[in-house]
């Protein structure tokens, strides 16, 4: 595979019918997409249980100027694990940036820059991401898997969650109704 094709930066649409229920109507944020595997977090569905102040206080972190925003499932792997998807405005030890679409950062100092009102103007938190070992992303794919559409941060940071998928999808100029399941 030639670095041209990797995704990091894009966003993956589960396709209809893809076969997997963790991953129906999911619009994963794709961080990083090499010869090695990928990650990246989902942001389409929210946490049915957690905000983001409570999460902040099981951190010992005051949650200051920080909005109660809702917590997101990053995807399948290691849930306990927390993801911070951020504007490229604000950057740490560790922070992936993949342009168009933003950074990821998982450090506590930018739940505490947040917190302070001095993180990234726009984030979302998730817990959890989804990844593939090499190879297995692009096997996906060629099954009817996912779609790579481009990386819009506005879709992320301005469109609801529930909403993320169909939005994506239509900035693609696509009718998701129009899609066959195989």
């Amino acid at each position: 595979m030639t670095e041209s094709t990797y995704l990091a930066g894009r966003l993956l649409l589960a396709m209809p019918g893809m076969g997997d229920p963790r991953f129906e109507h999911a619009v994963v944020a794709m961080f990083v997409h090499d010869a090695q595997g990928a990650l990246g977090i989902g942001l389409g569905v929210v946490h049915p249980s957690l905000r983001f102040h409570a999460l902040l206080r099981d951190l010992d972190i005051d949650p200051g100027k920080a909005p109660d925003c809702p917590v997101l499932v990053g995807g399948p792997v290691e849930m306990q694990r927390g993801f911070v998807v951020h504007s490229t405005d604000w950057s740490g030890a560790g922070t992936i940036v993949a342009e168009p679409l933003g950074a990821l950062s998982t450090s506590l100092d930018v739940l505490k820059a947040i917190a302070a009102g001095e993180g990234p103007e726009e984030w979302l938190f998730a817990l959890g991401y989804a990844g593939w070992s090499a190879g297995q992303l692009e096997g996906e794919m060629r099954r009817h898997g996912w779609y790579a559409a481009q990386g819009r941060p506005e879709v992320l940071f301005d469109c609801p969650a529930h909403l993320r998928w169909k939005q994506s999808w239509a900035a693609e100029g696509i009718d998701p109704a129009l899609l066959v399941s195989q």
